[in-house]
């Protein structure tokens, strides 16, 4: 059985996310955001004072990229991590003024560097296109 990249799931799915991911850093990097933390913070916007753990699970990383990446978040200025008032082992993530004021201008970039890409779908198509990535995503998930 012959390889063609050209049709290969994995590999047109990786090729495509840095696409993705090198028009979203261009959009967020004005902002002081980076693609590493941009996951994080849509997170944390949706659920401020998650655990790190909880953002390990969320995310699907490793712990230890999990610690650099909030040791950056902390350094930037968009959050704080505080003792958890029922668990003094653990800490929970909470962001800044200043993160919370960046969530409307960066999911705006994250809109518009979607849009851009998927301008060459009509709406069924990008429909269809998301339903197919979430059914793989979930498929990972539950296996």
């Amino acid at each position: 059985m012959k390889f063609s990249k050209d049709q290969s799931a994995g590999y047109l799915a990786n090729h495509m996310a840095r696409i993705f991911a090198q028009g979203l850093t261009s959009r967020i990097k004005p902002l002081g955001l980076t693609t590493g933390t941009f996951p994080a913070l849509l997170e944390l916007w949706d659920t401020d004072g998650l655990s790190q753990k909880q953002l390990t699970e969320r995310l699907d990383i490793e712990q230890a990229t999990m610690a650099n990446t909030l040791a950056r978040m902390e350094r930037d200025g968009l959050i704080v991590r505080k003792k958890d008032a029922n668990d003094g082992r653990a800490q929970r993530v909470w962001l800044t003024d200043r993160a919370r004021n960046l969530r409307d201008p960066a999911i705006t970039a994250a809109q518009e560097e979607n849009a851009m890409r998927l301008a060459g779908l009509n709406e069924d198509e990008k429909r269809q296109f998301i339903a197919l990535i979430q059914k793989v995503i979930k498929t990972k998930m539950s296996g």
